[in-house]
């Protein structure tokens, strides 16, 4: 007989399945919604309800803060680096290569007019100064065109310039020869070129220099930039370890989890190092400003301006007397250079502002050069009252001259002199900006190794001492 099959009581079998049939869901409280536990938020809550899932959590949440702290920082350090490169190998030299292509054509411009005076007398000296100086600013329009990018703005100006440059020459050699031959249309084409260099060529190199400036402050503000982000991930990983750390102790009380103090202290030295790279960096990069880019940037607009009141000088007698307009150069020139009423409020003039300026490197130099300016003035305002006297030559002669025995009590020897103590500042201040800055990127990468070095230990610490709490459990 066939053995009854129970339905109901606790030995009740459970009813027969047919093969591939699926049961059905369960249902909570007769409502008919179905429970759904395999979600991430039911995971996460079934983990964080035993003690070993707790530090399992903790780990993977410190390991991630110390390794985004490391790597962030490391990328923040790491971009004021190149920066700081930058500025040193490029943004500063180019910044004084613009500086150095408007005084060369200023001085070429200044020399070409005292060869004029001189004429068939002209020194070879003189002839070389002005040949080395349309040299020097056509391989430095090159050097610079090389080296800024083909979409830039500034290849434009660079064009110009190297364009401009052989206009000009040729027009002064036009003057040159037609003085030399007695011909009064030399004047004429000498002043011609002057008009085009000052016009044309000196306000292109002008715009250069400044946009070249604005180039290198940039760079200067990246490479000085306080790493804000990297300080706060910093201070949330050193925040999460002291929480950790201080659960741990209230749960265990054990007071000193070993793994945990070692990734707490590498977070630590990473932000201590953090700070002294990025004060070194400032006050590196902050002296090389303050006491060389920013004096040298007044002291080359000083250069520019005495070389426009020469230039405006010699333009006076190369038109002999015959216009007011380059006796008025002359003046405004000179106002620019030295303020004469000071007392009123007026901003120094540019050369007082190179003095005011200068480092003390260069304190000395800029001075003389300025006592050199004075003695100038004197001697100009000496030679314009021989020539409102009548006595043209006179006038010219205590201006410019070829007999070397007369020459060093001339307004060119007093310029000469200014001019030699102003390029000699230049070289001292461009010194005091490399020596402070030199090498600036090297200690920034140092830095970002070492902070990406010491996140990787703050990460395998934690791991380790939270390691250690785990194994307790087995």
């Amino acid at each position: 007989m066939a053995t009854p099959v129970r339905t109901e009581g606790p030995g009740a079998l459970a009813p027969d399945r047919s093969a591939g049939s699926v049961p059905a869901p369960r249902r909570a409280g007769g409502t008919g919604a179905v429970v759904r536990s395999g979600g991430p938020l039911a995971r996460l809550g079934r983990v964080t309800r035993t003690a070993p899932g707790r530090l399992r959590l903790a780990g993977v949440l410190l390991v991630a803060l110390t390794l985004a702290f490391g790597g962030l920082t490391a990328a923040q350090v790491n971009s004021r680096a190149a920066a700081a490169q930058r500025v040193v190998s490029d943004s500063h030299p180019l910044s004084q290569a613009a500086a150095e292509i408007n005084r060369a054509l200023a001085d070429a411009d200044a020399t070409a007019a005292t060869g004029f005076l001189l004429a068939g007398a002209e020194p070879r000296d003189v002839r070389e100064r002005y040949e080395q100086d349309l040299r020097t600013a056509s391989q430095l329009i090159s050097e610079s065109a090389s080296r800024t990018p083909s979409l830039s703005p500034l290849r434009e100006l660079l064009s110009k310039l190297n364009q401009q440059v052989p206009v000009y020459a040729g027009l002064v050699e036009t003057a040159r020869a037609n003085n030399r031959q007695g011909y009064p249309l030399g004047g004429a084409y000498q002043r011609y070129a002057s008009e085009q260099m000052r016009t044309v060529l000196l306000p292109a190199a002008a715009q250069f220099s400044a946009s070249e400036n604005a180039l290198l402050a940039e760079d200067m503000a990246a490479a000085r930039a306080t790493p804000w982000a990297g300080y706060a991930l910093g201070l949330v990983a050193l925040l999460a370890l002291a929480w950790v750390q201080l659960v741990l102790f209230r749960r265990t009380n054990r007071v000193f989890n070993i793994g945990l103090v070692a990734a707490t202290a590498s977070v630590l030295a990473a932000v201590l190092w953090l700070t002294v790279a990025a004060t070194g960096t400032d006050s590196a990069l902050g002296r090389a400003d303050r006491e060389g880019g920013v004096p040298l940037r007044a002291l080359n607009a000083a250069r520019v301006d005495v070389l426009t009141a020469r230039l405006a000088e010699n333009l006076h007698y190369v038109a002999r007397g015959s216009s007011g307009t380059y006796a008025d150069l002359w003046a405004r020139t000179t106002e620019r250079l030295v303020t004469t009423d000071p007392g009123r409020g007026t901003p120094a003039g540019t050369l007082a502002q190179a003095r005011t300026m200068a480092p003390s490197e260069a304190q000395a130099a800029v001075s003389q050069a300025l006592a050199d300016y004075q003695q100038w003035r004197e001697r100009h305002t000496a030679a314009t009252k021989l020539e409102n006297d009548g006595d043209y030559q006179a006038a010219l002669d205590a201006t410019v001259t070829a007999r070397q025995a007369d020459l060093p009590q001339t307004a060119e020897a007093s310029f000469d002199a200014a001019d030699r103590q102003l390029a000699h500042a230049a070289g001292l201040e461009e010194g005091v900006f490399r020596d402070s800055a030199l090498g600036v990127d090297k200690d920034l990468r140092t830095a970002a190794g070492a902070i990406a070095a010491l996140s990787l230990v703050a990460a395998a610490a934690a791991l380790g001492g939270l390691g250690r709490r785990l194994a307790e459990y087995r």
